[in-house]
């Protein structure tokens, strides 16, 4: 069995707010390991993961979350394919972690974790 599939069965054995928080996490961690010049491939890691957490949660989710889940997957594709270029530019970096940092808080809200979500 493959790392990514033992990822996604232990992934998937989460009930779907559960789920969320874990995906908010991983974007919380983007956004506080942005700061340090040796965490490039850490950061890289966690948003290949964070699309792949996108990937088996959005259908289990409500329409209004799947199209925010879409959204943030497409904008990861589109970071991963500029990393290279995005880790040693500071203002793109830095826009990075600030929506990573501002997605993690609208997926607790989804979540449920942080009250009631917001229209």
């Amino acid at each position: 069995m493959t790392d990514l599939l033992q990822l996604r069965n232990r992934y998937l054995r989460d009930p779907l707010p559960i789920r969320l928080g874990g995906l908010a996490a991983n974007l919380a961690r983007v956004q506080s390991f942005s700061d340090h010049p040796a965490h490039g491939e850490a950061v890289a890691r966690l948003l290949e993961e964070s699309a792949w957490f996108i990937e088996w949660t959005a259908p289990d989710a409500e329409l209004e979350t799947q199209v925010f889940l879409a959204e943030c997957q497409r904008q990861l594709a589109r970071w991963l394919l500029a990393w290279g270029e995005i880790w040693h530019d500071a203002g793109r970096l830095a826009e990075v972690a600030d929506q990573a940092g501002r997605w993690s808080l609208r997926l607790l809200e989804l979540s449920g974790f942080l009250g009631v979500a917001r229209p």
